[in-house]
C-alpha cells in the first residue's frame, strides 16, 4: 500500500509533536510542515527533513492528509479549504469555535467521503480504553482535570481548553442526551474562565459533575464512574486505574465482599495511536473514535456551559 502523503499545519508546542509520529510512522510521508512563523517552520522542517511552507493552501494537490494544530479559531478556515480540495482532516480539539462551522465541516466532510477526525487525545489514554470493558450503565460521574497556567492556551476559556476532554469522555461513556447542565467558574488568572465546574444531568438518569482548572500548582487528570455493584477510578495522568467490585447482589457485610483490582498501564504514546488510527481510518479501516460529528457534540455542551459561565 502507498504511502500517505501528510503535512502539519500549525507547529508551535502541540504541532511539533503532530510533525515528529507523522515523520516516524511507516505509512505515513511526511511532505511539509506549515506555519506562519517562517522561523520556527523552517527550523523543524530542516529537523525532520521536510519541506517549510507558510501558507497552508501550497498543500493543495501535494498531500491527501493533514494534522491542524493552529489555534481554534484558525480551524475553519484551514479544514474547510482543505477538504474542500479531497484531503482527509485531523484537527485538534475543539474542532472549531462555533457549531454552525463545526457543522459545516462535517457535511463538508461527509459529503466528499472524507475522514474527518478530531483530536481529543485522551480517548487514546490506555486507562481509558481499558475502561470500556467494565461499564454497563453509569449513574454519576465525576472527572477532575487541574494543570498550571500556560499562556498559550489562552485563545480560549478553560472549557474549550481543557474540560472539553472530559465531556467527550463523559459523552462517550453515557451515551445519552444531556437533559439539563448547570455550571459555575471564573477569572483567576486570564481574561478568560480559568476555572469552571458543570454538572451535567443525561436524559437517562445519570449525572455527571465536571471540573477544570488551569490555575492550579499541580498536574490532575482523574475520572471516577460509579454504576450498580461498581466504582471505577482512573488516574490518566499516570495511567492507573482501580477496579472495585461487589461481590454478588447481596449487602457488603464486610471489605472481603468487594474485589479491589489495581492496574498500571506504563508508559504510552497516545499521540502515535492517535496518528496512527487516523491514518488507518483514511486506508479503510474503523471509522475515527471521534468523528466530527462527535467532536461537534462535546463542543455543543462546552459552548452551553461557556454560555452559562458569561451570563452568570
Amino acid at each position: 500500500m502507498a504511502k500517505v502523503r501528510t503535512a502539519v499545519v500549525g507547529v508551535g508546542h502541540q504541532g511539533k509533536w503532530h510533525a515528529e509520529k507523522f515523520a516516524a510512522l511507516e505509512d505515513s510521508d511526511l511532505v511539509a510542515v506549515v506555519d506562519s512563523d517562517a522561523d520556527r517552520c523552517g527550523s523543524l522542517a530542516e529537523e525532520l527533513n521536510v519541506k517549510a511552507i507558510t501558507d497552508f493552501k501550497d498543500l493543495i494537490g501535494e498531500v491527501d492528509a493533514v494534522s491542524i494544530a493552529s489555534p481554534t479559531r484558525s480551524h475553519f478556515d484551514i479544514a474547510s479549504t482543505l477538504l474542500e480540495n479531497g484531503i482527509h482532516v485531523l484537527v485538534e480539539k475543539p474542532i472549531t469555535t462555533t457549531l454552525e462551522e463545526a457543522e459545516a465541516l462535517v457535511e463538508l466532510a461527509e459529503s466528499r467521503g472524507l475522514v474527518l477526525q478530531v483530536g481529543h487525545l485522551e480517548r487514546f489514554n490506555p486507562a481509558i480504553m481499558a475502561l470500556g470493558e467494565y461499564l454497563r450503565k453509569p449513574q454519576f460521574i465525576e472527572s477532575n482535570r487541574i494543570a498550571p497556567y500556560k499562556p498559550r492556551s489562552t485563545d480560549v476559556s478553560v472549557v474549550l481548553d481543557l474540560m472539553i476532554h472530559d465531556i467527550d469522555l463523559v459523552h462517550s461513556v453515557v451515551g445519552s442526551p444531556v437533559f439539563n447542565l448547570d455550571a459555575t467558574g471564573g477569572s483567576i488568572i486570564s481574561n478568560d474562565i480559568d476555572i469552571a465546574n458543570a454538572r451535567i444531568k443525561f436524559e437517562n438518569g445519570c449525572v455527571a459533575n465536571v471540573t477544570a482548572s488551569r490555575a492550579g500548582f499541580k498536574t490532575e487528570r482523574s475520572l471516577r464512574v460509579f454504576q450498580a455493584n461498581a466504582y471505577f477510578n482512573v488516574d490518566m495522568h499516570n495511567r492507573t486505574s482501580t477496579i472495585y467490585q461487589k461481590a454478588g447482589d447481596g449487602p457488603v457485610m464486610s471489605p472481603d465482599d468487594i474485589s479491589v483490582d489495581k492496574q498500571s498501564y506504563g508508559a504510552s504514546d497516545a499521540l502515535m495511536v492517535q496518528s496512527e488510527a487516523f491514518l488507518s481510518s483514511i486506508a479503510g479501516g474503523p471509522p475515527p473514535l471521534v468523528t466530527g460529528r462527535i467532536g461537534m457534540q462535546a463542543l455543543k455542551t462546552a459552548l452551553d456551559i461557556g454560555k452559562m459561565l458569561t451570563s452568570a
